[in-house]
C-alpha cells in the first residue's frame, strides 16, 4: 500500500527500453502474418489494369506493410476506354490469376466483390431474379356492382412490367374471397423499348388480367397483389458488370446469379482467401414472387387473408403484428435463401465469405454471423479528446462509429466461433487529400476497443504509372497508396495496427456479459407503414438510440464490463455448463435482458430454462406480449402464466449493478480513470489492451482484474515489451504503467515473471527547447521543389514562399544544439505540432517515426557537445491540389460520381485555404532517468 501512494506523486514518461538487455526467453510478440496486417479494399477503375503496374502496386503494398488486397472493379477513367476490361472476360480472369500469383510470392492474399460495384447484380441478373417490390392495387365495389377491369398498373408509374399474383376481395361483413382463379389471362405484344438510362430492353409482350365479378352479398374492397421490380441498377458498375440488382430473397436467384462464377471459378478453387458482399444498399424490396408462400410456412397463416390489416395507414395493435411478422419473414429469407445459401457456395469453391450486414432489414447478429468474417464499417470522423488532435469542422462529417453499434458485427463472431472480424476503415475520414496518419490512428483503435481484429483500409485505387498526378480517385475514401504523401510514413501505421492485431487475433475474446437484443420491439412499429425496415449505420435514431437495449449497454460499457450481443436464435442453441452460459464462440458469466415489449414464448421459456439450471440471468424488466399475430392470444396467455409461476426466477432486481455483484461478476475498474480496453484470453490468461483517448495522463498504477500474476507490458507503437512492476492484491493486480493521452498498450498476465524487465523513465527536469537556425531542403514532391532556406522560427512552411505555399511532399529540417547535460543518459524528444509525420535522426543515427499525437520518442543517449537533429516532415496532398485547381489543371476525369466532396457536393479545392505544413514546433527535450 505505502508503495502505491509513493507512487502517485510521481509524473512518470513511460517509454519501451531502448537499451540491449539479455534476453532469457524468445520474443513474446505473436509471429506476424499478412492476415495481422492490415489490408485494403482495391478499386479496379474500369477493370484497366495491366501485369506490370498490378505488380507495381502490389510490391508498393507489400513492402508498406499490408498484407492482403480486396478487388471490387468498378467504373472507369475518361480517356482509358480501349484499356477498359470485360469483368469476368478471359482477359479479366487472366489479371485476377496474374494478382493472386504475385500477391503469392509476396506472401499476401486475394480477396474480391461476387460482382463490381455493389451490391450484387450485373447483366446476369434477369427480371424474374431482379430485386422485387409488393405492389397493391385497390378496387371498391358495392354489394350488386360488377368489376370488369382489366387488373394492369399504370405504366407511367411502373415502367417495368409487374406480375399479378393474386386478387382477393374482401367484405364488409368480414368475409374473404380469393378471386385469383376468376382471372383471365391474354397476352399483349408491343414494341420493345428500353429502360431509360440503361441498355436493357423490356419484353414485347405483356399481359392482360381481366377479372369480372359480381359482389352479391356485402361492399368489397379487392385488392390486386402483384409482384413488382424496383429497378435498381448495380451502383458504380464496372465494364460487363451492369444490369439490375438481385432478388436477396429467393435461393434459386442466387443460384442463377453465380453460375457464370461456376465457370470462372472452375479449376481456381481456393485460389483466392475471400468473398465479399458490401454494406446491405438494396433499397425498397420487400417482397419476393413467392412471398407468401413462404410466408405461410414460416408465419403459419395465409397472409393474403389479412392484407387490408397488413396496409392500413393507421398505427394500431394488429396491424404492427402483422408487420412485425412480415419484417420477420425478410429477415429469415435473408438469412437462410441468401446468406446461408451464399456461404455454402463460397465454401464450396474453397473461398471464405465476408459479410457487412448492417443495413440489412433483418437480424444483423444472425447475418453476420452466417459469413466467415463479420464485417461492421466507419463512416466519417468521431471526436477524440486527445490534446494535439486536430478535427477541424470544415473537413470532416461526423462519424456513425457508435461502440454500441460497432458490437454487433463482433458479438456475432464471438458468440459464432468467428475468430475474426474486420471493418471497412476510414471511409469519408476527413476531405479528399485532408486525412493525416495521426487521425486514422485513434478511429482504428475505436475500432479494436470493440472487437475489430482485421482492419481494411478504405482503400486504394489502382493507378498506372502513365497517369498523372495525383492519379486515379475513388469518390469517398483515404486513398492509400503511392500518389498520396501521406504514404511516405504510412508503414509506421500499417507496423502500428499489425502489432495490434497480431495480439486482438490471438486465444478467444474474453467478455463476460451478453446482452440480449429486443429486435421484434423494432419490428413490432409501425415505421411509418413501411414493410421494409433497415438497420442502417446512419440511421442509429431510428432503430437504436432511446432503447433500453443501448441504454444498458452505454452502462455497462463506462463501468468496465465486456459485453456480446446475443439473438433470440443463440439464445435457443446455448446451455449451462458450470454455471456458466456456452455458446458456440465461447463462455460468458451472465446474460443481461434489457425492458423489452415484446419477446418470443420460446425464448423466455428457454431463459428461465437456463437460469433453473444455473445461469445468471439477470431481467431489467419483464416483456408484456410476445410477437407476432398468429395465435398470439393464446401465447399471450402461456406468457403471462410463465412470468406468474416463475416469479422468483425471472424477478427484476433493484438495480442491474446489484444483481452483477451478487453474482460476484465484477467490472474492469480501469475505465473509472477514463481508459479504454477490450481483453481476451490466451491459455488461461488474459490480454489486455487499453487505450488512453481522454485529455490526461492515466497512472501510475492500473488495476487489472486478475490475481496474483504477473504483467508483460507491449508497446504496440514501438514494439518493446517487458515485465511491468506488478502490485498483487486478493482481487486485483495493479501494473505500474502510466498513460499519457493518445497512447495504447497491451499487457498479459503470467504466472512468473519470465521476460526481460520493462524500463520506466521519469523526467529529471523541465524541458528544454530546441532554438537556433534549422536548415530546411526541400526533398520530393511538387509541384515544384520549393527554394531550400533556413528558419530561425518554426511555422507553417506555406508562409515562405508561393512555391512553398504549393507544396505537397517531404522536407527536411535541421539543427546543431549543445548537450545542455552530458550526465543525461537517455533524452525524451517532443516535437510539438508536426504536419503531419516526421523521420528522426540524431547524428545520423535513425531513431524512429512520429506520426502520431503525442508526437515523441526516446532518442537515448547525446554526445556531448554539438549534435546535430534532422527531423524529415511530409505534408499533406491538399495544397497541391489546391494549386492545381487555382491554376485549372483538370485531374477530375472519372466516369459516374467523379469526384465529390464530403457533403457529396462538387469537389472544389479553390475554396481551400493552405493546409499548415512542416514542423510547427516547439521542439522539446527532457531529460530522462530510469526508474529502479
Amino acid at each position: 500500500m505505502k508503495r502505491l501512494k509513493k507512487y502517485s506523486f510521481i509524473t512518470l514518461f513511460v517509454f519501451g527500453a531502448l537499451t540491449s538487455y539479455a534476453q532469457k526467453n524468445t520474443n513474446p510478440w505473436p509471429a506476424s502474418t499478412n492476415i495481422n496486417q492490415p489490408w485494403a479494399r482495391w478499386w479496379w477503375m474500369g477493370s484497366a489494369v495491366d501485369k506490370p503496374n498490378l505488380k507495381k502496386s502490389l510490391i508498393d503494398f507489400s513492402k508498406a506493410g499490408i498484407g492482403g488486397v480486396e478487388i471490387t472493379p468498378i467504373y472507369g477513367v475518361k480517356g482509358e476506354e480501349k484499356n477498359f476490361i470485360d469483368y469476368l472476360s478471359p482477359k479479366w480472369m487472366e489479371m485476377l490469376d496474374y494478382t493472386v500469383h504475385v500477391a503469392d510470392s509476396l506472401h499476401m492474399q486475394v480477396d474480391m466483390v461476387l460482382g463490381t460495384g455493389w451490391p450484387y447484380g450485373g447483366p446476369q441478373v434477369t427480371l424474374q431474379n431482379a430485386a422485387t417490390k409488393l405492389i397493391v392495387e385497390k378496387y371498391q365495389i358495392k354489394k350488386d356492382e360488377t368489376i370488369n377491369k382489366n387488373i394492369m398498373l399504370d405504366t407511367t408509374k411502373e415502367k417495368i412490367p409487374a406480375q399479378l399474383l393474386y386478387v382477393v376481395a374482401y367484405g364488409s361483413d368480414g368475409s374473404f374471397v380469393n378471386l385469383t382463379d376468376q382471372v383471365k389471362h391474354k397476352k399483349i405484344k408491343q414494341k420493345k423499348k428500353v429502360i431509360e438510362g440503361t441498355s436493357i430492353a423490356l419484353p414485347n409482350i405483356l399481359q392482360s388480367n381481366l377479372l369480372k365479378w359480381k359482389a352479391k352479398k356485402t361492399d368489397y374492397s379487392i385488392y390486386a397483389v402483384f409482384s413488382g421490380k424496383t429497378g435498381q441498377q448495380v451502383k458504380r458498375a464496372a465494364p460487363g458488370g451492369k444490369g439490375y440488382t438481385l432478388d436477396h430473397y429467393s435461393k434459386e436467384a442466387l443460384n442463377a446469379y453465380v453460375m457464370p462464377f461456376n465457370d470462372a471459378f472452375k479449376g481456381r478453387e481456393g485460389k483466392i482467401r475471400a468473398i465479399f458482399n458490401d454494406s446491405y444498399e438494396v433499397y425498397g424490396t420487400d417482397f419476393t414472387p413467392n412471398f407468401f408462400e413462404e410466408f405461410k410456412k414460416l408465419r403459419g397463416y395465409d397472409l393474403k387473408k389479412e392484407l387490408p390489416k397488413l396496409l392500413n395507414e393507421k398505427d394500431n395493435e394488429i396491424g404492427n403484428r402483422i408487420r412485425s411478422d412480415y419484417r420477420q419473414t425478410i429477415s429469415d429469407l435473408l438469412l437462410n435463401k441468401f446468406d446461408k445459401t451464399w456461404t455454402d457456395w463460397a465454401h464450396s469453391k474453397k473461398f471464405k465469405t465476408k459479410l457487412q450486414a448492417h443495413g440489412s432489414p433483418g437480424n444483423l447478429i444472425d447475418l453476420y454471423a452466417s459469413a466467415d468474417i463479420p464485417e461492421c464499417e466507419t463512416f466519417g470522423s468521431m471526436p477524440f479528446a486527445i490534446p494535439g488532435f486536430r478535427r477541424e469542422k470544415e473537413d470532416i462529417r461526423e462519424g456513425d462509429a457508435d461502440p454500441v453499434m460497432l458490437k454487433f458485427s463482433s458479438s456475432a463472431a464471438h458468440i459464432s466461433g468467428k475468430n475474426l472480424v474486420s471493418s471497412e476503415t476510414f471511409t469519408w475520414l476527413r476531405e479528399h487529400f485532408k486525412t493525416a496518419l495521426s487521425q486514422c490512428k485513434p478511429e482504428a483503435e475505436e475500432l479494436m476497443l470493440n472487437g475489430v481484429n482485421h482492419i481494411f483500409l478504405h482503400g486504394s485505387t489502382y493507378s498506372p504509372e502513365r497517369a498523372a498526378w495525383p492519379g486515379w480517385k475513388f469518390y469517398a475514401s483515404v486513398n492509400f497508396n503511392s500518389n498520396n504523401t501521406i504514404w511516405e510514413d504510412a508503414p509506421s501505421l500499417f507496423s502500428y495496427i499489425s502489432n495490434c492485431q497480431s495480439m486482438l487475433q490471438q486465444g478467444k475474446p474474453d467478455n463476460e456479459l451478453l446482452m440480449y437484443w429486443p429486435v421484434f420491439d423494432v419490428w413490432d412499429k409501425y415505421q411509418n407503414g413501411n414493410l421494409f425496415f433497415q438497420f442502417k449505420i446512419h440511421s442509429l435514431s431510428e432503430w437504436l438510440y432511446g432503447t433500453s437495449f443501448y441504454y444498458y449497454n452505454q452502462a455497462l460499457i463506462k463501468k468496465g464490463y465486456g459485453i456480446d450481443y446475443v439473438s433470440d436464435d443463440f439464445i435457443d442453441q446455448a446451455n449451462v455448463v458450470n454455471g456458466q452460459i456456452t455458446l458456440p464462440g465461447g463462455n460468458y458469466k451472465a446474460m443481461v435482458i434489457p425492458s423489452c415489449r415484446k419477446m418470443p414464448l420460446a425464448t423466455l421459456q428457454k431463459l428461465i430454462e437456463l437460469k433453473k439450471a444455473g445461469a445468471v440471468i439477470i431481467f431489467g424488466g419483464l416483456p408484456k406480449s410476445v410477437p407476432g399475430y398468429n395465435d398470439y392470444e393464446k401465447q399471450e396467455q402461456q406468457l403471462q402464466t410463465l412470468l406468474i409461476e416463475n416469479k422468483e426466477v425471472v424477478k427484476v432486481p433493484i438495480t442491474i449493478d446489484d444483481a452483477l455483484s451478487d453474482a460476484q461478476i465484477n467490472p474492469e475498474s480501469l475505465v473509472i480513470s477514463g481508459l479504454k480496453y477490450i481483453r481476451r484470453t490466451v491459455n488461461g490468461e488474459k490480454i489486455y489492451y487499453v487505450v488512453n483517448h481522454g485529455p490526461v495522463a492515466v497512472g501510475p498504477y492500473i488495476p487489472l482484474q486478475a490475481l496474483n500474476k504477473e504483467v508483460i507490458i507491449f508497446d504496440p507503437l514501438t514494439g518493446d515489451y517487458g515485465n511491468g512492476i506488478v502490485i498483487k492484491r486478493e482481487k486485483n493486480t495493479f501494473v505500474q504503467l502510466t498513460i499519457e493521452p493518445g497512447k495504447s498498450y497491451f499487457l498479459k498476465t503470467e504466472n512468473t515473471a519470465s521476460q526481460k524487465k520493462w524500463v520506466y523513465y521519469e523526467k529529471t527536469a523541465k524541458p528544454v527547447e530546441l532554438k537556433g537556425n534549422w536548415k530546411l531542403s526541400f526533398d520530393k514532391g511538387g509541384p515544384k521543389l520549393p527554394a531550400n532556406t533556413s528558419v530561425s522560427k518554426l511555422e507553417s512552411w506555406t508562409k515562405l514562399s508561393p512555391d512553398a505555399e504549393a507544396f505537397s511532399g517531404t522536407a527536411t529540417y535541421t539543427l546543431e544544439f549543445e548537450n545542455s547535460n552530458t550526465k543525461t543518459q537517455n533524452w525524451g524528444l517532443n516535437l510539438g505540432d508536426v504536419r503531419e509525420s516526421a523521420k528522426v535522426w540524431i547524428n545520423d543515427e535513425f531513431i524512429g517515426t512520429a506520426w502520431s499525437v503525442p508526437y515523441q520518442l526516446n532518442i537515448g543517449k547525446l554526445k556531448s557537445g554539438k549534435n546535430t537533429l534532422k527531423i524529415q516532415v511530409t505534408n499533406l496532398a491538399a495544397n497541391r491540389i489546391r494549386d492545381m485547381e487555382l491554376k485549372g489543371q483538370e485531374w477530375k476525369i472519372f466516369y459516374e460520381i467523379n469526384m465529390v466532396d464530403k457533403d457529396y457536393k462538387k469537389f472544389d479545392a479553390t475554396k481551400w485555404t493552405p493546409m499548415p505544413s512542416g514542423l510547427l514546433g516547439p521542439v522539446t527535450i527532457t531529460p530522462l532517468q530510469p526508474q529502479n
